[in-house]
């Protein structure tokens, strides 16, 4: 056996992240076997990632693993892990907005979806949330096209749009909206609410942990008597929510809400967890826009809720702002979580193969 094993992908920056898109069939169905390849793949564990191809930033040590669906209706499963920067885990218990934007592009790219016209619908299920997104990809004169208008904020220049249309959004990993059944309560003196909308959340003003909500990562990050109380209050998040012990896993995420100042519906920061967001990732989008319309949460009294049920709210970030269309309607006091939608960009970077130690493969555990 050579002492190198090639596995094919297209390394593609989906939205604001970055990381490379693998064949199902090329990545382990192991588990164990799985996380030695992408660590490898990637570099970890190392602040540099200076042995594999990871960016040394949590959004850009991420990766897609796409193959073509046996589901009615569906055109390919999306599986997400997020790889540590510097800690040997994988983790593929939360999904990514943001790298979910490349995943109908290289689906189209590997043979998996054929070109419809001068625009092709991939219906994506994603693994990892257990829900369907269709992602509409522009490709006229019979292939994907990554040029256009459309900009998102955190990435330079503009690109061709990408729609993505999320169903099936509503309790993710827990199976409700509201999993504890209420939409204030308190965790360590400070009110939250714990709502799963496309991710589990916890969700909370920033005032009530003594920050404006204005803060930049930078100083945010540097707070760790900060994060150090919110890890705690995350834990028993994570516990009244069902998710039980979720010490060293990504969810329950958590965002910060503050008074838009620029004319947008609310300023957040969102928390991944155990650092702040350099921009704001898609899913969380969803998960705060939802917050935002439902009535009596965190939001409410602070954000400013657009007029109707379908409807655009728009969020402040650090650099800049996240558009979320959504649609509700309403069910006697309360509000109904329908679906959700936003545009992102996405560009294939380089299509090649990635080399791992051989020797990682087919390794029996100890246990």
């Amino acid at each position: 056996m050579p002492k190198q094993t090639s596995i094919p992908c297209i390394l593609m920056r989906g939205g604001t992240s970055k990381g490379p898109y693998f064949r199902m069939q090329d990545i382990p169905q192991d588990p164990e076997e799985r996380t030695r390849i992408l660590l490898a793949a990637m570099g970890s564990p190392d602040v540099r990632q200076i042995d594999g191809i990871g960016g040394a930033d949590t959004l850009t040590s991420k990766v897609a693993m796409v193959g073509p669906s046996e589901r009615e209706g569906v055109d390919v499963d999306y599986l997400f892990a997020q790889v540590s920067v510097d800690q040997a885990i994988v983790d593929t218990s939360p999904s990514c907005g943001n790298m979910l934007s490349g995943v109908g592009p290289f689906a189209i790219e590997s043979g998996m979806v054929p070109i419809a016209g001068d625009v092709t619908s991939v219906v994506i299920y994603d693994i990892n949330t257990k829900s369907r997104i269709e992602a509409i990809v522009q490709t006229p004169d019979g292939a994907v096209n990554y040029e256009g208008d459309a900009r998102i904020d955190g990435v330079p220049g503009t690109a061709a749009e990408i729609r993505l249309n999320f169903m099936d959004i509503v309790g993710s990993k827990t199976g409700a909206l509201l999993p504890t059944g209420n939409v204030v309560e308190e965790i360590d003196g400070v009110r939250v609410t714990l709502i799963d909308v496309a991710v589990p959340m916890m969700i909370f003003r920033a005032a009530d942990l003594g920050k404006t909500g204005y803060e930049t990562p930078a100083e945010l990050n540097a707070d760790t008597a900060l994060f150090g109380r919110m890890e705690a209050m995350r834990l028993e998040a994570g516990r009244r929510m069902g998710l039980g012990d979720v010490t060293g896993k990504v969810v329950p995420k958590m965002a910060m809400l503050a008074e838009a100042r620029d004319g947008g519906s609310v300023a957040a920061r969102y928390f991944v967890p155990h650092k702040t967001h350099a921009a704001f990732a898609v899913t969380g989008g969803l998960c705060v826009s939802s917050c935002v319309l439902l009535p009596g949460t965190v939001a409410d009294g602070l954000a400013d809720r657009p007029d109707g049920l379908d409807c655009t709210v728009i969020i402040e970030h650090p650099t800049g702002v996240l558009d979320v269309a959504m649609t509700a309607k309403a069910e006697g006091n309360s509000v109904e979580i329908v679906s959700g939608g936003v545009v992102r960009t996405a560009r294939k970077l380089m299509e090649g193969q990635v080399f791992v130690p051989s020797h990682l493969f087919h390794v029996k555990s100890a246990a």
